[in-house]
């Protein structure tokens, strides 16, 4: 059987078909298959019916049965309530549910709680309770939406992660490849300066050299000119 752990209350099973012949029952809408019960009165048919809208009958299959559950349409007490809320806060404790911030556990416990609410307050008052029924469908409604909105985000962000990681290692490549090429151009530039510094000492070498040479030529050429000069004097000195 379905599992029964919840704050809404149900009535105990009952058995709705005996498959004989092994053949896979479809199982149809609430209303169509609920056992035929003697009639208390024209007011808890209607609750009853109410309550059955507003929470569908469970069913399931066992092997060849088919099982159906409805909700119970028990009126309740003030104790009732009372012992609700104590349910409420042991379920919280126990299951450890967070007292503030996103927690399914606390949303499940209370979802469950407030289900329970609106059954009691629908035998009171089936108008009030189906309005309340509406009011609890609206904001499940509300918590799909933002969870749907949520969800959306997260793979907006995912996708825009992923493009921004693509971007980094786009530029941490970029970046790697100027890097070597700046450590390349730093080892060309480090080789044209050793030439041009080899360059200029060749030409310095080489205007000293020319520099030697003239000098050398001038004294030479200045010696000329003054061993002419002695011998013109003395030539003359000679005629005298």
């Amino acid at each position: 059987m379905v599992a029964t752990d919840s704050f809404l209350k149900y009535n105990n099973p009952v058995l709705v078909i005996v498959n004989k012949t092994r053949k896979s029952v479809k199982i149809s809408s609430a209303s169509s298959q609920l056992p035929q019960k003697e009639k208390s009165g024209p007011i808890k048919e209607s609750n009853q019916q109410i309550l059955n809208t507003i929470f569908p009958p469970r069913q399931w299959l066992e092997g060849d049965k088919l099982w159906m559950q409805q909700v119970s349409s028990a009126a309740s007490t003030k104790e009732d309530v009372i012992q609700l809320a104590e349910s409420l806060d042991k379920k919280l404790h126990q299951k450890g549910a967070k007292q503030r911030g996103i927690c399914p556990t606390r949303r499940e416990l209370y979802s469950q709680c407030f289900d329970e609410l609106i059954r009691q307050e629908t035998l009171n008052c089936p108008e009030r309770g189906l309005l309340l029924a509406c009011v609890r469908d609206e904001l499940l409604m509300t918590v799909a939406a933002h969870k749907t909105v949520y969800e959306d985000s997260l793979g907006f962000d995912r996708r825009e992660n992923l493009i921004a990681e693509q971007g980094k290692a786009d530029l941490e490549k970029r970046i790697t490849d100027l890097e070597e090429e700046n450590e390349e151009l730093k080892k060309q530039l480090t080789e044209q300066l050793s030439k041009n510094e080899a360059t200029e000492k060749k030409i310095i070498a080489s205007r000293e050299l020319e520099e030697r040479r003239y000098n050398e030529k001038v004294h030479a050429l200045e010696r000329a000119i003054q061993q002419i000069k002695d011998q013109m004097k003395e030539i003359r000195k000679l005629k005298e």
